[in-house]
């Protein structure tokens, strides 16, 4: 039986940016993937960069005139394009890992005790064992249950969504949270036709309401349809598409689309390691427990990524290789409690970015606050890259003039919100960035305007 110092569970970002580090410094490292279609984590193959090449793509589409076929050969040609860039980071990211040292192994993992871990491929199965151990097994979509949906020869996932050559006439998304927001985006600016059904009265209902409610707004007006208060009764497959029986507040209504899309989030990817013969405890949703240093039940196991039941983005769990990292040198400095305010963006066209609280929760907390609103049409740069949709608002505490929270639902908002956090995280008054200096034509001057309302 080989043995290893630390046996990382899953490719994803922080086990094997953790696997790499281990191997700098000599420590006997083994990685165990499931696919090779996996190698680099779900972010490169299934999710983060795939999905914002096709809205890139979709972008540039945007208003393109021409017929189906030219909109079908476009959104044909991105598809090849995200398979492209996929599979080059994909052979990078496995190439880096083998150069360091580490020793990577295809299959599946399963625990046959708190030290030994079973790899089971077709050819063959092994067991190896580690002294420390890191499950980095990410996440999964979640198929919700809905009769016929499972039968249903049009169902997708975002994961499967995106390797479909075919453009849908009219895609149906059952989800309004982000990813079937982001999805409707796209595949409405390739020209489809789009449906969301929400099965809450609230949209967006952990934004900002003013945000959410320009949103939503633009969303309609780029054709977009939004069911709210909708119930998917059940999926019938006819021929060429699929009919989908909705219940809404002015009745039931039936459907008909060619895709549907299953987009009602994701959950910890942890059916097959049978953590119990580990001893490794789950949280009541099925991820599993880590404490704020990310060890688990089992000193000796930890648990990075996804599977942790938190936020589910890339950086974060390049965060948490930087609590593995501190764990192994012994400082326990960087922990899940000091991470400071978590920025995020959801890719819309424009994409809305965020940081903070909204307004209604710094007031709900008691805060003395100061706010500003202000339209992206304020900003020249938004005209420059002719769109000049969306709104931007800040949180100050009138007190000390600290930014509570932001939200920019503009062009580049991804990026402009990266300089508040920073702010934010280093309590720099907004006084501060109200006053800088910022190169023009762009759309983080912006913050001069936004800020000098408060």
């Amino acid at each position: 039986m080989t043995v290893y110092e630390y046996v990382i569970i899953g490719f994803g970002k922080a086990g094997k940016t953790f696997a790499s580090f281990l191997a700098s410094q000599g420590i006997k490292t083994a990685l165990i993937e499931k696919s090779k279609e996996r190698y680099g984590g779900t972010c490169i193959n299934v999710a983060c960069i795939p999905s914002k090449s096709l809205e890139y793509s979709a972008r540039l589409s945007h208003g393109r005139d021409g017929s189906w076929e030219e909109k079908e050969k476009r959104y044909a040609e991105a598809v090849e394009e995200k398979n492209r860039l996929t599979a080059m980071l994909r052979g990078k990211n496995y190439d880096k890992l083998v150069q360091a040292g580490v020793t990577v192994y295809d299959g599946t993992a399963s625990f046959v005790n708190d030290h030994e871990i079973l790899i089971s491929s077709d050819e063959k199965e092994e067991i190896i064992r580690a002294e420390h151990i890191v499950i980095n097994t990410g996440a999964a979509p979640v198929m919700p249950k809905v009769e016929g949906l499972d039968r249903s020869a049009f169902v997708y996932t975002s994961e499967t969504l995106m390797d479909e050559k075919k453009l849908p006439r009219h895609l149906v998304i059952l989800g309004a949270g982000y990813i079937g927001l982001e999805f409707a985006s796209y595949y409405n600016n390739f020209g489809a036709q789009v449906t969301v059904i929400q099965k809450g009265s609230v949209f967006l209902p952990k934004e900002d309401r003013e945000m959410a409610a320009a949103v939503k707004e633009h969303l309609e007006k780029q054709g977009i349809r939004i069911l709210e208060e909708a119930d998917v009764l059940r999926v019938e497959d006819e021929k060429e598409e699929a009919l989908i029986h909705v219940k809404t507040k002015n009745g039931e209504e039936i459907l008909h689309a060619d895709v549907l899309l299953a987009a009602t989030g994701r959950q910890p990817n942890v059916s097959s390691l049978a953590l119990e013969k580990a001893g490794v405890e789950m949280t009541p949703r099925g991820a599993v427990k880590v404490d704020s240093s990310l060890h688990t039940s089992k000193p000796h196991i930890m648990a990075a990524g996804d599977v942790t039941g938190g936020m589910q983005f890339t950086y974060i769990s390049l965060d948490d290789f930087r609590i593995l990292k501190s764990n192994f040198n012994g400082d326990l400095k960087r922990t899940t409690e000091n991470r400071g305010p978590v920025p995020y963006a959801l890719f819309l066209d424009p994409p809305l970015a965020r940081v903070g609280m909204t307004e209604e929760e710094a007031r709900a907390s008691g805060w003395k606050v100061l706010t500003a609103s202000m339209p992206a049409a304020a900003i020249p740069k938004a005209h420059v890259l002719k769109n000049p949709s969306g709104l931007l608002k800040v949180i100050v505490d009138e007190e000390s003039g600290l930014i509570l929270g932001a939200h920019f639902f503009c062009l580049e908002s991804y990026e402009m919100i990266n300089l508040v956090r920073l702010a934010m995280d280093r309590k720099i008054p907004y006084s501060v960035l109200r006053d800088s200096i910022y190169t023009h034509p762009t759309m983080t001057e912006g913050l001069n305007d936004l800020l000098g309302m408060l």
